[in-house]
């Protein structure tokens, strides 16, 4: 599953530098996770590490995107290809 932001958020924008794939951006109101960028980190390291440093536990699994490790492996290769 790609990871989302809720509106818990306190926009302190320590998770923003952390994601390798550059997923997070501010949105409208809290910063947000792009879907199609965020890989949970798979890749990259073992645990997503947006969730690692969020003060507040507000960037959850998205339940409307559910992705395998494979799917999200495939991703980051694409990404990282694409780079």
């Amino acid at each position: 599953m790609a990871l989302m932001i809720t509106d818990e958020c306190i926009n302190c924008a320590i998770c923003e530098p952390e994601c390798p794939n550059m997923a997070i951006s501010m949105g409208g109101e809290h910063y947000e996770v792009d879907p199609e960028r965020c890989t949970e980190c798979v890749g990259h390291h073992d645990q997503p590490q947006c969730q690692q440093v969020c003060p507040v536990d507000c960037i959850i699994l998205d339940p409307h995107r559910r992705e395998s490790k494979d799917e999200l492996q495939a991703k980051f290769d694409r990404l990282d290809h694409a780079s």
